[in-house]
């Protein structure tokens, strides 16, 4: 699975209005789905007392009390600029993943105490049929959820629905093993297999919340964008007729916003009307590169005398 990021992900150019619509519809999707698994994931497994189906109806559990957390999260983060957060308020999408990391690495503890105990104390499975279907519709259902949050992560590049669509797109994957688990138990008789392929499923809960725990990190500490990104917007901006180079690159990412910070160097003799012309090109063409980023430049001389050598500051936008 691929980790897209408001950095590298192709984001269309959409309206604000269009973004904010796309990520509340995505959170109130995620909701609903989670919810209508619980119950029906509820009803199997008391009908056949399956450990490998209670972990996926604990995940079930867990999906919802994160997709509403991210749901909060979401529409405070889709607040505008105000006079306390003059950045906006994208960095609650960072701290809801966190929180969601926090809540699937607890299911993940419950799981394996469970599966323990079930390989200790073995049971046999009844009514597998209930457990196959409700698998196979909980598989159709993830999927159906999955395309569209990729789909709005695409369009929006937004952190908090891409890391809610990776913990579904893991459930997709729970769900699989849990039918394979299942046929196993009743079909081969392999009553091992049920705890087992729970053991291995947390394994992967574990796997996952670490992922989303990396990426919210990695926004709330203001990680600069990936090296290809930085050498993207100094390939962009040195383009440009007039400037001779550039230094003290600085970026970030605040939920779906992105900041962009550098100075470009130019002819010391140039007139300050045709330097503020040329950094607003430069500024709108990194932004058209970069549709949801806001881009600020500061014009120097060449020939100013700076604190570190030429290479040394390429080095730096270019790593």
């Amino acid at each position: 699975m691929t980790e897209e990021t408001p950095a590298n992900v192709a984001a269309s150019a959409i309206s604000p209005e269009k973004r904010a619509s796309l990520m509340r519809l995505a959170t109130y999707a995620s909701v609903s789905v989670a919810a209508v698994l619980i119950l029906v994931k509820f009803g199997a497994w008391v009908m056949t007392d399956s450990v490998s189906l209670l972990s996926t109806l604990i995940d079930s559990f867990m999906d919802v009390a994160a997709s509403l957390i991210n749901l909060f999260a979401v529409r405070h983060a889709l607040q505008p600029a105000d006079q306390e957060h003059r950045f906006g308020h994208g960095k609650a999408e960072p701290l809801s993943g966190l929180a969601q990391a926090a809540f699937i690495s607890g299911s993940a503890a419950f799981l394996l105490i469970e599966a323990a105990e079930r390989i200790f104390n073995p049971k046999s499975i009844e009514n597998s049929d209930i457990g196959l279907a409700t698998m196979a519709f909980a598989i159709c259902a993830t999927v159906i959820l999955v395309i569209f949050q990729k789909y709005v992560v695409r369009r929006t590049g937004s952190v908090a629905i891409g890391a809610d669509s990776l913990h579904y797109q893991a459930d997709v994957l729970v769900n699989a093993s849990v039918i394979v688990s299942l046929l196993l138990a009743t079909e081969m008789g392999w009553s091992a297999a049920d705890p087992l392929f729970a053991i291995a499923i947390a394994a992967y809960i574990v796997w996952g919340a670490w992922r989303i725990a990396r990426s919210a990190l990695d926004q709330l500490m203001d990680h600069e964008l990936p090296p290809e990104d930085r050498r993207r917007i100094y390939d962009i901006a040195t383009k440009r007729a007039g400037v001779s180079d550039l230094h003290d690159l600085r970026t970030r990412t605040s939920g779906t916003q992105v900041f962009i910070q550098l100075h470009l160097e130019m002819d010391g003799k140039m007139p300050l009307r045709e330097a503020h012309e040329i950094s607003d090109q430069v500024m709108f063409d990194v932004q058209h590169a970069f549709p949801n980023a806001e881009v600020l430049i500061h014009a120097d001389p060449e020939e100013l005398e700076e604190e570190h050598a030429v290479l040394e500051r390429r080095g730096k936008v270019a790593g």
